[in-house]
């Protein structure tokens, strides 16, 4: 049996996704199929490409910019914590129907915790579309005390910051639209906007706006070492890579697919060349 699996999602094609599920089956000796589907260059709409994916047999997908909130209406999410977050980026067709799951949140809480002992503190949160809100999630579990969001979109952070509030009253969460301000005194520094990708570029943040902090989490990782992680070594801040959140949130979604239990190590060790 062939287990069909694929990543819906613009600006994919150096997504490492579809090389860390293939290789995982082949060391469970599983075979796996996993594509692309971009619905712009298939001519269709997201809605579209998601009930073909259901009706051609696909087990599940992996959904990312910048669909991860709009998939959140087709699927049903039992998890109390991913309702709150509003995205997803996991999707298992089910007899029931669509499940929805969230390995961003997961995978961010394990990738801190492989780099870093201390609490976050004040963490400066730049981006809260669906990875933003995953990532502020994370921060809620592992004892941040506060989370400044930043967006250009009033609206969606202060929703975000609604529901952080509402699921953790004791955090405080405050929003702004200017980043260089909402940086300063901040000990972590997070982007969550698509700035730095492959064929986008750029960086949400001047370089010099970085001194002071301790750590700093970039979860664009292709490439790994973007314009932001450069700077925030320039800076002398510990890095937590984009590429720890893409193993992370990657082995949690294959378990959810599959329920195949994999050696974490010897999967790194498989892909790492590839990715990097």
């Amino acid at each position: 049996m062939t287990i069909k699996l694929g990543l819906i999602g613009d600006n994919i094609a150096a997504s490492k996704a579809p090389h860390l599920h293939r290789t995982a089956g082949q060391l469970t000796g599983v075979e796996v199929t996993y594509d692309r589907l971009v619905p712009k260059e298939m001519g269709l709409t997201f809605e579209e490409v998601f009930a073909q994916a259901q009706a051609s047999g696909f087990r599940g997908l992996n959904v990312t910019y910048p669909y991860k909130e709009l998939v959140v209406k087709k699927v049903t999410v039992t998890d109390p914590l991913v309702r709150a977050i509003g995205a997803v980026n996991t999707v298992v067709f089910t007899p029931d129907g669509p499940q929805g799951h969230n390995t961003d949140y997961s995978g961010f809480v394990r990738a801190y915790r492989s780099t870093r002992d201390e609490n976050p503190g004040k963490v400066c949160l730049i981006g809260t579309g669906g990875v933003g809100k995953a990532v502020a999630f994370g921060l809620i579990a592992l004892n941040a005390r506060e989370i400044r969001l930043v967006d250009l979109d009033g609206d969606k952070a202060r929703e975000l910051a609604e529901a952080l509030i509402a699921f953790a009253p004791d955090i405080h969460v405050t929003v702004s639209s200017d980043v260089i301000t909402a940086a300063q005194g901040a000990g972590g520094i997070i982007n969550c906007t698509p700035l730095g990708m492959g064929g986008i570029g750029g960086t949400p943040l001047p370089a010099d706006a970085m001194r002071g902090a301790s750590w700093a989490f970039d979860a664009v990782y292709t490439p790994v070492d973007t314009n932001f992680l450069q700077d925030a070594t320039h800076a002398d801040l510990r890095i937590i890579s984009g590429y720890e959140l893409f193993f992370g949130q990657g082995v949690d979604a294959w378990d959810i697919f599959t329920g195949i239990a994999i050696d974490h190590a010897a999967l790194r060790a498989a892909i790492q060349g590839d990715a990097l």
